[in-house]
């Protein structure tokens, strides 16, 4: 018997009605997502940017693709940075995933976007997401000078499975002495392997944009049969037992997607341990409401939000 659940925001659910979403995700299906990527030059069409490539060597010898975007003719060398990282389910998407959302924190505060392409589970497992994540932000910060960032300004940023793998960039920076994180934005952050929560269990058993069912693939592709004890809280950060001293949060979610329980918790969490963090449940969206519908009146509120706060924090920051 399937539990109750909140009602989709009416705009989102007409907008949402017809498209083809399934419950689960397999092998098969994951091979047919990953042929579909928005190009690069949707997102740039009509901006005046920088773009640069470089590759950064991981501890295992992969050569990792970042690209970097700023203001064309910009001569700040003291900008915000913006480490910006996707989502996908950790088994999908690459580093131009969304990434308008950035883009438009690069227009409105200067920002040097950094995305990073890290490797996706099954291919790669355990915590070497998180690692190659990890490492292209220490050659951000290493570069800092060179690309024009201040170094105490940069803020990692990341939707759904990228929203996870910043928190646990996050921890991994605290415990490693790596470098300053100011801030952290977790859009509806994938953070529980466990993927149990009430909200894990609504969204079970009937097409949705990311369902328990989908959620548990990408898990397992992650961990394959690793045991509980075996799994590490950078990868799945909301197993980690000590949330102190870490850098301001923003986390948002929708009402009626997996990950709102895990989220709400994890602000709470961060509360308990004497940390701040602005938290953000938005009535009636879907898991990734404003990355697909952008233009709906809740996507346009949520983003406005997320940019006010961001806002607030650069300005208190400088």
């Amino acid at each position: 018997m399937s539990l109750p659940r909140p009602a989709l925001d009416p705009d989102l659910a007409a907008r949402l009605a017809g498209m083809p979403l399934g419950v689960m995700l397999d092998a098969e299906i994951l091979m047919q997502m990953r042929q579909y990527r928005t190009p690069v030059e949707t997102y740039l069409e009509g901006r005046s940017l920088d773009h640069r490539e470089v590759e950064v060597e991981t501890t295992d010898g992969f050569a990792m693709p970042l690209s970097i975007f700023r203001q064309a003719g910009a001569n700040t060398d003291a900008a915000p940075c913006i480490y910006w990282v996707h989502g996908g389910g950790m088994v999908m998407g690459d580093r131009f995933a969304n990434l308008d959302i950035p883009l438009e924190w690069l227009k409105r505060f200067g920002a040097v976007v950094v995305t990073v392409d890290y490797r996706l589970a099954p291919e790669v497992s355990g915590s070497t997401l998180v690692e190659d994540c990890y490492r292209g932000l220490t050659w951000v910060a290493a570069h800092a000078a060179g690309l024009g960032i201040d170094p105490a300004r940069i803020i990692v940023a990341g939707a759904s499975a990228g929203g996870g793998l910043a928190a646990g960039m996050v921890l991994m920076a605290r415990d490693l002495d790596g470098p300053t994180i100011a801030a952290q934005i977790l859009i509806c952050p994938m953070l529980d392997h466990r993927n149990d929560t009430t909200s894990s269990r609504q969204y079970a058993g009937d097409p949705g944009v990311w369902t328990q069912e989908k959620n548990a693939f990408g898990w397992k592709s992650v961990l394959g049969g690793a045991g509980e004890a075996e799994v590490s809280p950078y990868i799945s950060p909301a197993r980690a037992s000590d949330l102190s001293g870490l850098p301001t949060a923003y986390i948002d979610a929708g009402t009626a997607e997996v990950f709102r329980d895990e989220n709400a918790d994890y602000a709470s969490r961060i509360w308990a341990a004497g940390g701040q963090a602005e938290l953000h449940i938005w009535a009636g969206g879907f898991h990734g409401f404003d990355a697909m519908f952008p233009d709906a009146p809740l996507s346009t509120a949520a983003r406005q939000a997320r940019t006010a706060w961001l806002g607030r924090f650069l300005n208190a920051a400088a």
